[in-house]
């Protein structure tokens, strides 16, 4: 870190333009280190040693032990040891050198994992620094916090931390600062507080742009990524890990670089793309293998392992293994050994060695000091190996035990943001659960297991604004939901092995088994594109839209008689899917929207809810749009104005409220009272975030006083709304990322998360020509007195069935991305 010194030193006092060049050389040296320049550093310190090169002198120590301590910021612990291998000389025993020294010595001693030799240092550091230099203390209790959660003891790390950080704003020193807050983020993570960990991180990251501290900023960034990738948001994890292994090898940082290698391919492997997994782990493998980076080794083995596992390569993936764990105990590596013991009762199980896979999980179910994560994977790990020996008891005792140590983890996380994402990393549980229940004849089970990891955030969001959002899963009865709504359920799960439809009537309940996920996707994919391709999914050639029918809907079609109102409540990669383009293929090969009348629900719980609610008694009507918005990229609307004024004219003598041009702003829009009106309608762009969901937009004017032009989806729940309809005239309003159990995540969710009722949204790009007569119509029916749902089925047909034979309008890329997803 940077330090102010005072270098009243006699055998330099008849020389002092040296001894100032050399203090000018010592700080910048510190200072571009702290800024992540090694290259600079180095330079700085070999120029300086040139120019005092006896060994017995201050400034010849001083600049060598500087050096080692680049060498350890670059992780090449055993060269900065063996620098510092001599003794200083007597004189210099007391001096800020000495307590330096020791912090270089135990910092390279637990990078190496020789955790007693660090503790050593370390106290010596400290006690050196308490008589004679206060001033480093903080920097002692960095290193002593870093050390304890190398050891896994967690809670010292962080106390340590603190510690660090009240040192270093006393003293006024932000290197340390934004050190210790980069490092209570990463071990308030360990300790599983994950959104104050994304407080502390965020903090040193400000802090470290601040300064120029690219290399601690870089790390905060890894860190971030990790904190993505225990909640399970691979994509963000990787984008980040990505980000801070560049920047890690731009500056030669090849330690740090190895770390988030690692990470880049744990984040790859739950994406599936188990290439990238091996390429990435086995380079960081050899890198670390060249550092003697005992840690980084045995989580290189454990990325390894588990892509050998996928490819059923068992005595690769138990070559790797047992490496691994001989390694992670070796260094008494705990973390790393429990998450080994997982792999290795993986190989026993995928062996039908039954017992030696028991008795790893059981190792791992045992352990107090194992993470939430890895105790619940064993858990139900342990439940499927039950399951195969056929102790099915046994089994689902244990099923249970997972899903109650998962659900109270999630408990505990507060910002929507992750609890969105936070079953990625589970949902394959619940999976096998719902597999085990349905091979026991109990598919009403496996119905409340599938509808508990549904739309949680947002039914556990809008719990604060109506009591009937707060019924859990024990308190839903579907039959008696699709009585009063008048409707079909049918319920999708998708499943890694096997799929499954559950269509509820208000008599009984039917499941019925569908082909499993990959099956499912390899159709829905082309066919989804093949509509945005506005091709005519009735084409001949075309039997996407059949094969979809076949696979979704007709198992079970002889319960959905025509004319029915269908809810779906989708799964998987169905959200992204409009089931009205689906084709019916009989002797008039028609869209599935002529038969039913269709509407998208979040969860039975949510439906349950739903029914209680009365329609609107007024005709209050907020419409935007028609905005003056930043061009590029998004240019004005042509029909937005005609899109408007057809909309408006069904709220004749009513309160209404209309945001156009200018006037049309984010802070307009939020201080105009939103929760008054039964109906909202938005004529303008959207945007849809993959990464970020909660940063999809609706594209508005900018304010007057800033570049601000968007009404974020995160700024829409922080506001209450009671609308019985929010309409998104926009593209991809619906969103474009699907969440395991909450579907499609963007403006509609957020509409819906803040209390709206009902919500049309689209899912794909919409088309300016023939939005304006699709709502108009929409409109039409609607206050001719049909629901909101056989309304817009109704408009879509008024394009479907057009008189003009050679209207584009009749293809569903015109009239079918606009769904009506339920609330609340």
């Amino acid at each position: 870190m940077f330090l102010v010194l005072g270098l009243a030193l006699s055998g330099l006092a008849c020389r002092p333009p040296l001894a100032t060049s050399l203090s000018e050389a010592y700080r910048n040296a510190w200072l571009k280190l702290n800024r992540g320049d090694l290259q600079g550093a180095t330079a700085e310190v070999e120029n300086a040693l040139q120019r005092s090169p006896l060994p017995d002198s201050e400034w010849y120590w001083r600049f060598t032990t500087l050096k080692a301590e680049i060498l350890v910021r670059m992780r090449l612990n055993a060269e900065a040891l063996e620098l510092l291998r001599p003794e200083l000389p007597v004189f210099l025993a007391k001096t800020d050198i000495a307590v330096w020294r020791r912090l270089t010595q135990g910092t390279a001693h637990c990078y190496l994992s020789q955790f007693e030799r660090s503790t050593q240092f370390l106290n010596q550091a400290e006690a050196l620094a308490r008589t004679d230099h206060p001033e480093l203390l903080g920097e002692v209790a960095l290193r002593k916090g870093t050390l304890a959660y190398w050891r896994g003891d967690s809670a010292a790390a962080e106390s340590e931390y603190h510690t660090a950080l009240q040192i270093s704003r006393e003293q006024k020193e932000p290197f340390l600062e934004a050190a210790a807050l980069g490092s209570l983020g990463l071990v308030t993570l360990k300790r599983e507080h994950y959104d104050e960990s994304i407080e502390w991180n965020q903090a040193a990251l400000r802090l470290s742009r601040t300064i120029g501290a690219q290399t601690s900023a870089a790390r905060i960034l890894g860190n971030l990524g990790w904190s993505y990738f225990v909640m399970g948001d691979y994509e963000n994890a990787l984008d980040l890990a990505q980000q801070a292994e560049e920047s890690f090898g731009n500056a030669g940082l090849v330690g740090n670089q190895v770390n988030w290698l690692i990470n880049i391919g744990k984040a790859d492997y739950y994406l599936g793309e188990y290439a990238a997994v091996e390429e990435k782990s086995l380079k960081a493998l050899a890198l670390a293998r060249k550092l003697n980076e005992k840690v980084a080794i045995a989580q290189s083995l454990n990325n390894l392992s588990n892509v050998a596992l996928v490819k059923r390569q068992f005595d690769a993936a138990e070559k790797y293994n047992v490496e691994a764990l001989e390694v992670s105990r070796f260094v008494k590596d705990h973390s790393d050994e429990v998450s080994s013991t997982l792999i290795a009762g993986r190989i026993k199980s995928a062996q039908r060695d039954y017992q030696g896979a028991r008795d790893f999980f059981s190792e791992v179910v045992r352990d107090p000091t194992a993470e939430t994560s890895s105790r619940w994977q064993a858990e139900a790990r342990l439940a499927s190996v039950y399951e195969d020996e056929g102790q099915l008891a046994n089994a689902e005792k244990e099923y249970r035990k997972a899903i109650g140590t998962i659900e109270a983890a999630r408990a505990s996380v507060g910002r929507d943001e992750f609890r969105l994402t936070f079953l990625s990393s589970a949902i394959e549980f619940y999976d096998d659960y719902v597999d085990f229940l349905i091979a026991r004849g109990r598919p009403n089970d496996a119905l409340n297991i599938a509808e508990l990891s549904r739309a949680r955030t947002l039914t556990e969001g809008l719990a604060s604004t109506t009591e009937a959002a707060s019924l859990n899963t024990s308190d839903v009865r579907p039959q008696q939901t699709a009585k009063k709504l008048n409707a079909l359920l049918l319920f999708y799960w998708v499943g890694h092995n096997h799929s499954y439809l559950w269509v509820i009537t208000p008599a009984k309940t039917s499941y019925f088994k569908l082909p499993k996920a990959a099956d499912i996707e390899a159709l829905v994919k082309p066919y989804r594109k093949a509509l945005l391709g506005m091709q005519d999914a009735q084409d001949p050639g075309s039997s996407g839209g059949k094969q979809l029918y076949a696979m979704l809907v007709e198992p079970a079609k002889r319960l959905i008689p025509p004319g029915s109102r269908v809810i779906l409540l989708p799964a998987e990669s169905l959200y992204g899917l409009n089931f009205e383009t689906l084709i019916v293929p009989d002797s008039r090969s028609h869209f599935w929207i002529e038969d039913v009348t269709l509407t998208t629900g979040s969860s039975l719980t949510m439906l349950a809810a739903s029914a209680t609610q009365p329609p609107p008694k007024d005709r209050s009507l907020f419409l935007v749009g028609d905005t003056k918005p930043p061009n590029p990229p998004f240019a004005p609307l042509p029909q937005a104005a005609e899109e408007m004024k057809a909309v408006k004219k069904y709220f004749p003598g009513g309160q209404t409220r209309v945001l156009e041009g200018e006037r049309a702003t984010p802070t307009a829009f939020l201080k105009s009272n939103p929760e008054q009106f039964s109906y909202l309608h938005f004529v303008t762009h959207g945007t849809a975030s993959r990464v970020r969901p909660l940063e999809s937009a609706v594209i508005l004017s900018k304010e007057s006083t800033s570049d601000t032009y968007k009404l974020y989806a995160r700024d829409i729940v922080q506001h209450h709304l009671n609308a019985n309809l929010v309409t998104i005239s926009a593209c991809n309003g619906a969103g474009t990322r699907a969440y395991s159990g909450e579907g499609l995540v963007g403006l509609s969710w957020a509409f819906l998360r803040a209390g709206a009722h009902n919500v049309i949204g689209a899912l794909w790009e919409v088309s300016d020509a023939s939005t304006p007569q699709l709502m108009d119509a929409f409109y039409r029916e609607l206050f001719q007195g049909k629901d909101a749902a056989t309304a817009l089925r109704d408009a879509k047909l008024g394009l479907l069935r057009s008189a003009d034979p050679d209207s584009v309008f009749k293809k569903p890329f015109y009239w079918a991305p606009f769904q009506l997803y339920a609330g609340s």
